[in-house]
């Protein structure tokens, strides 16, 4: 087991830094292209489980795949929804291994007007050599 000194120690290889926020960013961007094309398969495969999701005070945890709910899109196509993009990618706070994102997105309808915008803060990290989404804070 890791001792907590482990847990907050700065990475100094900035190198390494800037080779993860890349490798993370891809790996939103793969899950965004997964939730646009409605592939719940392909979101799972962007998704470290167990999975964690925060909204205010609760949060939710997934311990496999298969998760998100069978009327996730039906729902979304419900409001208007076409597709979503993101309007800000920054990251927060990086290190060779995991990649903390401040997201703003938009959601858009089929002429491309903005129908919400959302502000999260999801994390990226590399397990096993696999970078996967492991935790979303909405």
């Amino acid at each position: 087991m890791r001792e907590f000194i482990d847990f907050v120690s700065a990475s100094a290889d900035t190198t390494a830094d800037t080779e993860a926020i890349a490798a993370a960013a891809a790996c939103l961007d793969r899950f965004t292209a997964a939730f646009n094309a409605r592939d719940l398969a392909g979101m799972d495969r962007e998704l470290h489980f167990p999975h964690v999701m925060l909204s205010g005070a609760e949060h939710l945890v997934w311990d496999r795949p298969g998760q998100h709910p069978a009327n996730l899109f039906s729902a979304l196509e419900g409001t208007g929804w076409a597709c979503t993009r993101y309007e800000e990618k920054l990251a927060i706070l990086a290190s060779a291994d995991k990649v903390h994102f401040a997201l703003r997105y938009t959601r858009r309808d089929k002429a491309g007007s903005v129908l919400s915008e959302h502000r999260n803060v999801w994390i990226v990290t590399r397990v096993a050599g696999k970078w996967g989404i492991a935790l979303r804070s909405y």
